[in-house]
Order: C-alpha cells, then sequence, then structure tokens
C-alpha cells in the first residue's frame, strides 16, 4: 500500500514536470512549493513501511502469547479433568504419563510456532526496511536531479537578465548618435545576439 502511494505521489511529481514552462530544450520551470509538497509527503510515507514490520512483529508476540497461554489452559484443564475422574484409578499414573506427554508436545509446538513467528517477522522487518531504503534513496535522487535542473534553468534566466540589461545600458549611450530607423535596426540585431546566440 506504501509503495503504491509513493509511486502515486511520484507520478504527481511526473505531472508537475509535465505541465511546467518548457521554455529552452531540456529546461522546465515550475513552482518550487508544488513540488516541495510532493517530495515532504514521499518523505513522510517512508516510515510507514517501518511501521507496518514493526506492527507484524508485534501481532507475531500476540499470537505466540494468546499460543502459550491457551497451551496452558488445555494442559490445566486436562490435567484437573484427568485427576477428578481418575484420582482413585489405577490408571491415574498411565494418565498423568499421558498428560506429561501431552504437554511437552504441546509445549514443543508452542515454541516451534514462536521460533518460526520470530524468524518470519525478521524476516518482514528486513524486507521492509530494504525496500524502504531504496524507496527513499530513489526518491532522493530524483529530486536531487530536479533541484539540479532547476538551478540550470535559474542560471539560464539570469543570462538572459543580464544580457537584457547590457543591451538596455547600451541603448541608452547609442540613443544620441543613431537616427530612428538605425536604432531600430540596431536594437533588433542586439536583443537577438544577446537573447539568442549562434
Amino acid at each position: 500500500m506504501t509503495q503504491l502511494r509513493i509511486k502515486e505521489l511520484l507520478g504527481r511529481a511526473n505531472l508537475i514536470l509535465d505541465k511546467g514552462f518548457h521554455f529552452l530544450p531540456g529546461f522546465v520551470m515550475v513552482k518550487s512549493s508544488e513540488m516541495e509538497a510532493i517530495l515532504d509527503r514521499i518523505d513522510a510515507s517512508i516510515p510507514e513501511d517501518i511501521k507496518e514490520a514493526e506492527s507484524i512483529l508485534r501481532r507475531r508476540e500476540e499470537i505466540q502469547l494468546e499460543a502459550q497461554q491457551r497451551a496452558e489452559r488445555v494442559i490445566a484443564e486436562a490435567r484437573n479433568e484427568a485427576e477428578k475422574i481418575l484420582s482413585e484409578s489405577e490408571l491415574l499414573g498411565q494418565v498423568q504419563r499421558e498428560a506429561e506427554r501431552i504437554k511437552e508436545q504441546v509445549l514443543s509446538e508452542c515454541q516451534q510456532l514462536r521460533d518460526n513467528t520470530i524468524e518470519e517477522a525478521k524476516r518482514i522487518k528486513v524486507q521492509a526496511e530494504d525496500e524502504a531504503h531504496h524507496i527513499k534513496e530513489g526518491a532522493e535522487n530524483y529530486a536531487e536531479q530536479v533541484l539540479a535542473n532547476i538551478e540550470g534553468d535559474l542560471t539560464q534566466l539570469q543570462t538572459i537578465v543580464k544580457n537584457g540589461q547590457l543591451y538596455l545600458e547600451k541603448l541608452k549611450t547609442s540613443a544620441g548618435s543613431n537616427s530612428n530607423a538605425q536604432m531600430q535596426s540596431q536594437q533588433q540585431e542586439d536583443y537577438t545576439a544577446a537573447n539568442y546566440p549562434m
């Protein structure tokens, strides 16, 4: 369930990228608040796997305890019933031996169940921790890549703004010596050269 939720959140992150502003090939501008919200939700979802594993371990211990208590009740009831019915019988010794055998058998089965339950719970916990680690690692790598792309986009935009400022400064210095027609032609050439270099 957690894995599906994380996949859904990653799908939403991809959708945000698809809907972002594509201003140059390979560059997309997105709202950082939307991307941060998605990444926070992914991070919040990761520990659920560990919690599920811990919950399974607690449930396994409860099952083992219930089985042991049940076995003890069964043994106590069997012993009381045997003592009640055969307390004065010649079969009392035989019944006591049988009860002891049953007790040992039940205890052995409970111990085996407990051992199997612990091993299974450990395996599930290790598996959940590995899966959570891989999911977190993938999400971090993806977030790092997205932030690197955003940084590149911002650098590109900063270059465009600086070129525009230089262009305007150049216009101010050359305004007195050029005619209107020459100025318009020069403006077009300078703007093209500054923002769309060959």
